[in-house]
């Protein structure tokens, strides 16, 4: 249930309609538009009484929301959510790209590809400490070293550091060091993960999982923001289907109903939605023609040598370009890079 108050309802009659609702055991998420604020409604709404309520002086109107994601909604929160970490910007006007290898190998690696990925316009950096692979023989990740790593390349570049987080028992460590959360595709329903690193009121990076729907996925990020925390970035990081020209399909569509029905912000992962680094600039092109507020992209200083996901890294050359051609793009939908 949703209470739209009348433009210029005082605090007194907003302060009223949550009383109400408090009063009935239920929970409400406030949204202060510029011309209007909307009262949502957590919980049984039976137990409302919605006559009642219609006849607090200053309540427009009252809506039933019928998606099962209510915070995440953009009835519950109509004005895009921007979230702002130093130089990122996602939500707003910008168009922001994170950069970086797949996975800290190395002190030399890490530097080099940090330095690089500033110097031609990235404004945040992506590398993984601990990584989720499907052999469990392969490389791994340098763990809590290579959480130091990346909080020495975040020194030396002034770029917000994205890490992945796996598993609970890891939070306060990871945290500790990184400015923004991942939540990977294969942890996107670890209800428990999602529950635990929203309370730690960092921002978090949600993947879509492999085969999650749009519902489950923002029913994902409902976990978090019942914690309170709203620095949510969603991404899509496409999702397995029975072609095999490409590692996953990259579903670009459910960007611009992500954009209609929520509020959340939603960048796109051309490299692990391809798999292939020679479709990770068409793809990048295509996802911010549709509209996403940003892109996830691994760059390498020598993807041949790469440890992890080298065929779908790009070299600093080719990240040149792909910010190259990004940007054309953008102004046409009336964006900047």
């Amino acid at each position: 249930m949703i209470i739209v108050m009348q433009k210029g309802a005082g605090e007194r009659e907003i302060n009223l309609v949550i009383e109400k609702i408090k009063t009935a055991g239920l929970d409400v998420h406030l949204s202060r538009g510029e011309e209007r604020t909307i009262i949502g409604v957590i919980g049984d709404k039976t137990r409302v009484d919605a006559d009642e309520i219609r006849a607090v002086a200053g309540v427009e109107k009252i809506m039933h929301v019928t998606a099962a994601y209510k915070r995440a909604s953009r009835d519950f929160h109509p004005d895009n959510t921007v979230i702002n970490i130093g130089p990122l910007s996602l939500g707003g006007n910008k168009v922001s790209v994170i950069a970086g290898p797949c996975a800290v190998e190395s002190r030399d690696q890490l530097l080099d590809a940090a330095r690089n990925v500033k110097r031609l316009g990235a404004v945040a950096l992506r590398g993984g400490a601990f990584k989720p692979r499907t052999n469990p023989y392969s490389f791994q990740g340098l763990a809590e070293k290579g959480l130091e790593l990346l909080a020495e390349a975040r020194e030396a570049t002034g770029l917000p550091v994205v890490t992945e987080l796996m598993s609970e028992k890891d939070i306060e460590m990871v945290a500790k060091y990184a400015d923004v959360l991942q939540i990977g595709a294969r942890n996107m329903q670890n209800f428990i993960l999602l529950k635990d690193a929203g309370q730690t009121g960092k921002p978090i990076l949600l993947k879509r999982g492999m085969s999650s729907t749009l519902e489950e996925f923002l029913l994902a990020a409902e976990y978090i923001l019942a914690q309170g925390n709203s620095q949510i970035i969603l991404c899509e990081r496409g999702i397995r289907t029975f072609e095999d020209y490409a590692r996953n399909t990259l579903a670009l569509s459910v960007v611009p109903v992500i954009k209609k029905v929520s509020h959340l912000p939603i960048i796109a992962d051309p490299s692990h939605g391809t798999g292939r680094s020679d479709l990770v600039i068409p793809m990048s092109r295509a996802a911010i023609a549709v509209g996403a507020d940003g892109l996830i992209v691994e760059v390498h200083p020598n993807p041949e040598k790469a440890l992890v996901d080298g065929p779908q890294s790009l070299n600093f050359e080719q990240f040149g370009e792909l910010m190259k051609e990004i940007k054309p793009i953008a102004k046409v939908i009336g964006r900047e890079v």
